[in-house]
């Protein structure tokens, strides 16, 4: 048998759909699921882990009191001093340990779900947000904390004296967060209250206010409707931006970007109108400038006092989408062209525009990823690189990815994409054609390795990302990175003040990306589960999950004080709606008791990459026999992942239907654990383990995917993986046709 070396995994791997799987280099993959090529070697999607260590610190909460003698009432919105405060179940509270979860919508007060299991009185009103809390047996003064449970719109970086200590301002749709102490807290002063979709993300910038020193931070979600207008954080409260820009006098409401340049502030695509006349008239292709120096003084934006501020628009009809940096060069992506807003040094006339492409732009705003020399982002027809002379698209190899981006429910605005340094890989979150018409939210991950220039594909739901500098680091009570987990004592992702990815979902939840992390953190919150003869179903609001894809649970509490469904694998069997979903229980794991909360799902993700349809003898016009792929990976402590094949371009797996058939091709499953009776085996980080075929064709392709079985296995779930090599053992077989 001759032998050829599939290795190293770099520069022509990765995920490759421009071809036919044939066509694409040894190295490559015609499908990368939850997988991606780091280094030499392909290493399994990257996992996730609370912020402060448990999910009641990672997810956006706010103080609403203490309890007195185990008792708390009141109203929400009347406490939040916010009247058209939103409900919905899912919303919950939590004292000390316990949780309170809003899971009846019927009219009127009606009981929590309590994980105390206290029959005291615990109701919530939807109708009016009036809660009641009895019987809570924790010390006087413990705090009260309410969870809106709104989606994730920023994670945004405010930029303080001190260095390398940033802090980050969260968003949800109506509120704004800071991490201290532990977990995030409203920022309640001032405008505070804020309004606007769940695809309206949160851009800001800081920029000094009217003392050089000062460090203010600049913020506009882009509703044209909101009545407190954009806003500005001076580090104490929240404050109306709504400056004044003539003598008529007309004001600038809104815009979609707002940027420090050449010591002024700059903001696109802006809404304009006289006071008290939302939402004014919307100029698409402006950018407004204010004085130099400070943005708040009076008359910084008059465009009719010389000298101050002014407006340029640019000589196209299409919108300004978003900006980036190249070196001291300010980009203008519009819909589809690219434009620069070039400085003059003449302080009358400080700017103009210059036209840089004409047919390559970007469609979604926060998509742009910033580097020294290009920018980065996602448009109409690709996935473009600006170096500041031209724009170019750098998706050849997945030319097809860029249209699979839902553009129904504003599928465009959602995409987020951000830099993680650690790894030297984007992500992109986008939903794709695929997601249910009925949940918007982004069901898919785009990776880029900006180094080897490969591309991936993930499965998960993030609203959006931005970067956080914990002020402790991961500590030996950690619940998400234990003692026999991947990552290393010493590793920085785990140190205080390691900028970390960040990101946050459509609950309200954020948790920090770690590539050194093998699973996922449990991010989404069980509201209700209710259990019949082999099946449970579940309430998970706006879960953004689909049939077949599997899901961990854990920390669910019951009546009985049972197990319940914790720490087991389920597959979705049925998808109810948005907020209901069915999942099997098997018989020999029967749920007993009530549900009364807690219950946290995490995702699973199933590794599937697909190499390319090998024939060594193509040239000489021969089939090709596989008998043996000897893999090199990284030893773990029980992974295991099934190898799959297919001959002569059949789509259907030979391992699966010959079992289907009754017969016996072998298991396919490739091991990543040392075998004990193997002398030296289990003291080596990588080891060669074979995998026997029977396969024979024009062509053989070969699948690593986890099974049914593999999927539902909790300690493969928490093992990594990595490929670093194949060798393949191969002879030549009858020639064509014959």
């Amino acid at each position: 048998m001759d032998r050829f070396l599939i290795a190293p995994m770099a520069e022509n791997s990765g995920l490759q759909t421009n071809l036919k799987p044939w066509l694409i280099p040894d190295e490559a993959f015609s499908q990368l699921n939850n997988a991606y090529v780091f280094r030499g070697r392909v290493r399994k999607r990257f996992g996730s882990r609370w912020i402060g260590n448990n999910p009641l610190a990672s997810r956006l909460k706010i103080n609403i009191g203490t309890i007195t003698s185990g008792t708390f009432s009141g109203n929400v919105a009347t406490i939040l001093v916010d009247a058209g405060m939103p409900t919905n179940i899912g919303q919950s509270f939590s004292i000390g340990t316990i949780i309170f979860t809003v899971y009846n919508s019927t009219t009127g007060p009606q009981q929590m779900l309590r994980t105390d299991n206290s029959s005291a009185t615990a109701t919530y009103d939807l109708a009016t947000s009036n809660f009641v809390i009895n019987g809570v047996a924790l010390p006087d003064a413990t705090v009260v904390y309410f969870y809106p449970s709104f989606p994730v719109m920023g994670l945004l970086t405010y930029e303080q004296v001190s260095i390398n200590d940033e802090y980050v301002i969260a968003f949800d749709t109506r509120y704004a967060y800071t991490y201290i102490m532990g977990g995030w807290n409203r920022i309640a002063a001032g405008a505070s209250i804020w309004t606007g979709s769940n695809s309206q993300f949160f851009w800001g910038d800081t920029w000094l206010g009217a003392d050089a020193s000062a460090k203010i931070f600049f913020v506009t979600n882009f509703n044209e409707n909101e009545t407190n207008f954009m806003r500005y954080y001076d580090g104490t409260q929240w404050n109306v931006f709504n400056p004044q820009i003539d003598a008529t006098p007309n004001f600038l409401n809104s815009c979609r970007i707002i940027v420090p340049f050449k010591n002024r502030l700059l903001v696109f695509n802006t809404w304009e109108g006289p006071a008290n006349s939302l939402p004014g008239t919307n100029y698409s292709n402006r950018c407004r400038y204010s004085q130099v120096g400070s943005p708040l003084a009076s008359t910084a934006w008059r465009q009719d006092i010389p000298g101050l501020g002014n407006a340029i628009d640019a000589s196209t009809t299409e919108a300004i989408i978003t900006v980036e940096f190249i070196k001291d060069r300010l980009i203008v992506f519009f819909e589809r062209s690219t434009w620069e807003v070039v400085y003059q040094g003449n302080q009358a006339y400080p700017f103009t525009w210059q036209q840089i492409n004409t047919e390559l732009g970007a469609e979604s705003t926060f998509s742009i990823v910033p580097f020294d020399k290009v920018a980065i982002g996602i448009g109409n027809v690709g996935i473009h690189a600006c170096n500041g002379s031209n724009v170019e698209r750098i998706d050849e190899k997945i030319p097809d990815s860029v249209f699979e981006i839902h553009n129904n429910g504003q599928g465009v605005e959602r995409v987020y994409g951000i830099r993680d340094y650690y790894v030297e890989m984007v992500y992109w979150s986008f939903p794709d054609t695929e997601a249910d018409a009925n949940i918007p939210y982004p069901n898919r991950v785009l990776i880029f390795n900006y180094v080897t220039g490969t591309w991936a594909l993930n499965n998960d739901t993030i609203t959006c990302f931005g970067y956080f500098q914990p002020i402790v680091g991961v500590t030996w009570d950690s619940n998400t990175v234990t003692w026999d987990d991947t990552v290393t004592w010493d590793s920085g992702a785990v140190q205080a003040r390691f900028r970390q990815v960040v990101a946050g979902n459509q609950q309200g939840y954020t948790f920090i990306c770690d590539a050194d992390e093998p699973t996922n953190a449990p991010v989404l919150q069980i509201t209700n589960a209710v259990s019949s003869a082999g099946s449970t179903t579940l309430t998970v609001t706006e879960h953004n999950l689909n049939y077949g894809e599997y899901i961990f649970i854990q920390g669910a509490t019951w009546s009985d004080a049972s197990n319940g469904l914790n720490n087991q694998i389920f597959q979705v069997l049925n998808v109810i709606d948005i907020n209901t979903f069915v999942i099997v229980v098997p018989a020999i794991t029967p749920v007993t008791g009530t549900y009364i909360g807690g219950g946290l799902i995490a995702r699973v993700s199933q590794i599937a990459i697909t190499t390319k349809e090998y024939n060594f003898y193509a040239k000489d016009g021969r089939n090709a026999a596989i008998s043996k792929i000897d893999f090199m990976v990284d030893t773990t402590a029980s992974g295991q992942i099934q190898v799959n094949f297919f001959t002569s371009t059949s789509v259907v797996p030979l391992l699966q239907e010959s079992q289907a058939n009754g017969v016996l091709l072998g298991t396919g499953n490739l091991d990543t654990y040392a075998y004990p009776d193997i002398p030296f085996e289990s003291d080596t980080t990588r080891i060669w383990h074979p995998v026997y075929f029977q396969a024979n064709g024009e062509v053989v392709q070969f699948q690593l995917i986890l099974n049914d079985t593999q999927m539902r296995n909790v300690a493969i779930m928490e093992c990594d993986f990595a490929l670093h090599a194949m060798c393949i053992y191969s002879t030549p077989t009858s020639y064509r046709f014959q």
